[in-house]
């Protein structure tokens, strides 16, 4: 989950909190209409893998707002695109200021994507793997203070991907791609996602 010092900024008196994002109307849509929603789909699923990565000591508006950018310059997060990138693509993300110039980050995501190319060979799929993780459903949201920074299912994917060899995602990474892909629900249960279900 996004930093919760950010879900305070900007409420109005007396509405319900958003779990993270009030203030920031590039945040609160992502909040609202992406995060914990099931996501399917071999680029779609490799951009959340990658996105998670970047976000690894920034806030995570940092990410949002250059995720036009990662979209472009990583060609849609398409895998076989993405696999095919070279050395000279990295030094030229590199120099691009419009996403995060992290190397390490840079060559993480075109060795995840060469990984997902190897599931395709190997007669399975990111969505596959990916969603066999996903734990049963809880039986009601969490309040403040319950969501988990790991869970034993975000331990066994990040080893299981690791094996496949994808980078860049220990087990608070792949919970967190958990949450934003839908495959746990940990809007808290005050959120307005949740009131407005009841």
């Amino acid at each position: 989950m996004p930093e919760p010092a950010e879900a305070r900024a900007g409420v109005l008196a007396g509405a319900p909190a958003r779990c993270f994002g009030d203030g920031d109307p590039l945040y609160e849509a992502y909040h609202d209409t992406e995060w914990g929603r099931p996501v399917h789909g071999e680029a779609a699923l490799l951009e959340r893998i990658a996105l998670e990565g970047f976000q690894s000591g920034l806030a995570w508006i940092t990410v949002l707002r250059k995720r036009p950018a990662f979209r472009e310059l990583f060609h849609g997060f398409e895998p076989e695109r993405v696999a095919a990138m070279t050395e000279a693509d990295v030094e030229q993300l590199m120099g691009d200021a419009r996403i995060i110039r992290n190397r390490a980050k840079i060559e993480a995501t075109i060795a995840n994507a060469r990984a997902v190319v190897a599931l395709h060979e190997d007669g399975t799929t990111l969505d596959e793997l990916f969603w066999s993780f996903a734990p049963p459903p809880r039986a009601a949201n969490p309040a403040p203070g319950e969501v988990p920074a790991t869970t034993p299912e975000s331990v066994a994917m990040a080893k299981a991907l690791k094996k496949r060899g994808f980078r860049f995602f220990g087990p608070t990474t792949a919970y967190a791609a958990m949450q934003a892909c839908g495959l746990v629900d940990d809007h808290l249960a005050t959120c307005p996602v949740v009131l407005e279900r009841a």
